[in-house]
This record gives structure tokens, sequence and C-alpha cells, in this order.
């Protein structure tokens, strides 16, 4: 009897210790420079991710692409070859079509191994909160937990984690067409900083604005402590985008406010990277139910 496979994508920004310890497996989406797509791996093979942010913090837009068709079939593939079935937790549809590309990669597989299960899942979230969600579902498995029972479990946690986020510029957001330019300029300017979050649908959205960076760091953990639920039971995941400094105030931060069972903390991947840009940090925990939706 074949075993339960959990796959998530580049968007998840879990590291490989990560992975190697719950038993985790991705499919990788691209990022685009000049032409060129390098496949967005989290382990940093290519280019270390200072030198991604480097590029950045130069004025160069690096673009993305959602997983492609060839690199589901091969991921999937493989695991339904070994006889496995697969539990896919996708980025967010709104900001990624990779769940879609991924379901019809599976039912095109379905012909091949008619007795092997793939369900695809929108997280309705991206970076760490992804992952947290990967890791429960790896949990789940790893407990003994059967196929539906982990789908179940999953659809009813993605609503839970709570995304908290600012960003080191506004420069990356108006290139993404998040922002106006003149909002941008006079936001950097005066030094704003966006608290974000991910709504009930996936899609990113500003809930307040912090004048400054310390403060807008101090305002992410005040959130987080208010409304996370059970922290000593969970861990409290970080991720930046090459600001390593700000992760770690904001980890002291919230451990002396709250007892955790763990923390991680981990580099912002160069998907969510590309788009939020350098400087950008995040903080992601099972808490109260996301009810916004825009």
């Amino acid at each position: 009897m074949g075993k339960i496979r959990i796959f998530t994508d580049s968007c998840s920004d879990l590291g490989g210790d990560i992975r190697a310890e719950y038993g985790i497996d991705y499919v990788k989406m691209c990022t685009v420079r000049q032409g060129k797509e390098t496949p967005a791996d989290l382990d940093w093979p290519t280019y270390t991710p200072r030198e991604l942010y480097d590029v950045m913090r130069g004025g160069e837009r690096i673009l993305t692409t959602q997983v492609p068709r060839e690199e589901f079939l091969k991921g999937f593939g493989e695991a339904l070859a070994a006889g496995d079935d697969i539990i896919y937790i996708g980025c967010a549809l709104p900001l990624s079509s990779s769940v879609n590309t991924g379901t019809m990669a599976a039912k095109e597989l379905k012909e091949q191994y008619p007795d092997r299960r793939v369900t695809c899942i929108n997280s309705t979230n991206a970076c760490l909160g992804e992952g947290l969600l990967a890791v429960f579902a790896a949990q789940l498995r790893n407990d003994g937990k059967d196929f539906d029972e982990i789908v179940a479990a999953v659809e009813a946690k993605k609503v839970f984690v709570n995304q908290f986020v600012t960003v080191g510029s506004l420069d990356m957001l108006k290139k993404a067409g998040r922002v106006k330019g003149s909002a941008a300029f006079f936001g950097n300017l005066l030094g704003v900083k966006p608290i974000i979050i991910s709504d009930r649908n996936g899609q990113n959205v500003p809930i307040k604005k912090v004048k400054g960076r310390k403060p807008s760091l101090d305002e992410l953990a005040n959130l987080t402590a208010e409304n996370i639920v059970d922290p000593e039971e969970q861990t409290l995941f970080i991720a930046h985008a090459d600001c390593a400094e700000d992760a770690e105030y904001l980890r002291d931060q919230l451990t002396a406010k709250l007892k955790f069972k763990a923390v991680y903390v981990n580099y912002i991947g160069p998907i969510i990277g590309a788009s939020i840009g350098p400087g950008a940090i995040g903080v992601f925990t099972f808490g109260k139910e996301i009810t916004m939706a825009v």
C-alpha cells in the first residue's frame, strides 16, 4: 500500500531543513530575468538571497511564472508511479493559477494511474502561511490520519492562518500595480509602512499604515499577539526578504510576549520576494478566523 505525499510549491518558502523534517515535497515555479527562466528553488542553488535582493535593490524587476504543467507531470508522476497518493497545497488562487494547472495535470495522470488519488487545495495563503498549512497536513499524515481526513482538516484550517506582513519600501508594490506611483513616492518619503494581511479568499489586503520601520515591526508583533490562538502549541513562523536583523528583533519581541513550541525563521523565497521586494518581513501563525473578504 502506498503512502500519502504532501506537496506544496515555491511560494511556500519552506527551507530544506523543515521539508526534510516533515517529509514535504514541492513543485517549482520560475523567476524570469532578462528573458531567461530559472526554477525558483527554495534551497538557492543558482543564486543567494542577497544576490536576488541586490538585483531588486538596483531597480530591476524580476518576473515570475506559475508552476509549469511539465513540472507537475514530473513531480506528481514520480509519486504516483511509486504507488503514492498526493495532496498538493498550493499558493492562493488570486496570486497564482498553479492550483488550477495542478488540477489539470492530475486529470491527465489519472488515465495512467486510475487507482491513485490527487487533490489540489487552494491554500488561500502564500509564503509561510502556505508553508504552515503544508506542515499541518504533514503532521496529520505522520499522525496516521487518512487522505480524506487530511483534506478536510486543511480546508477547515486555512481560514485560521494569520498573516501580518510589512515591506521595506513601496517600490515593488508600485511596479506590481498595487499602489499608485505618487502614493509610493510620498509613502517612501514619509517612511509609511503598510500592514498587509491575507483575506479569506487569499487576496493580500493592507489593513493599516504605520510610520517608521521599527514601529511597523512592533505592530506586527502586537497584531500577532492579539490574534494568535494557543501559541504554546504551535511554531512561530517568520519570513524575511534579506533583513535578518529585523527578523531577529521581531522574533525577540514575540517570544518576550508569548511562549511558543518552536520558532522557525527563513528567507522569503524567489517568487514572493520578486513581488514584494527586499526588506519585506512577515509573521505567520494559526489564530482567529479570517473573516475579511474583498
